[in-house]
């Protein structure tokens, strides 16, 4: 791995871009930890429906191994295992249906494919977990004020 998985944080940071969309102000490390120096709605939103899923996902018996895991292709939201599998989560909040269906819409070819980069990349620095299946679910959650249910879609893998 060049640089490691928070080589595209300090990239970000020297070039002064952000990660996935315009808000961040700027990154500093502490440590392995990088941390967003200013957050927008949007961002707290996705916190708040990524911590909605990973609630629901372990009380199912599922064990983090990461969350919101940085490369220079894009982000894992979670990944979690149990013994000899692996779930992929990709996490979409959204307050209202909209045109996306959900969030469902933002899931295109050019996200999967860095989707797919990303998880290369992270299996490569994590050999350990190269024999275990893997299941790609996107996690639809509806913001509140909303009271719906979190909805589960599984992709294929290619």
């Amino acid at each position: 791995l060049v640089g490691g998985p928070w080589h595209c944080l300090r990239s970000m940071q020297r070039r002064n871009e952000s990660p996935g969309g315009t808000g961040w102000v700027g990154v500093r490390e502490t440590g392995l930890r990088a941390v967003a120096s200013s957050q927008t709605s949007s961002s707290l939103a996705g916190g708040w429906a990524e911590q909605r899923a990973l609630r629901l996902l372990r009380q199912r018996g599922w064990t983090v191994l990461e969350r919101n895991w940085h490369c220079r292709w894009g982000e894992i939201d979670l990944l979690l295992s149990k013994p000899e599998r692996l779930l992929l989560v990709e996490v979409k909040g959204r307050r209202r249906q909209g045109p996306d269906g959900w969030g469902l819409g933002a899931l295109d070819r050019r996200k999967r494919l860095r989707l797919r980069r990303s998880w290369l990349l992270w299996l490569a620095s994590h050999p350990e977990w190269q024999t275990s299946s893997l299941e790609l679910v996107v996690a639809l959650v509806p913001l509140p004020p909303s009271n719906r249910p979190v909805r589960w879609l599984r992709l294929p893998e290619g």
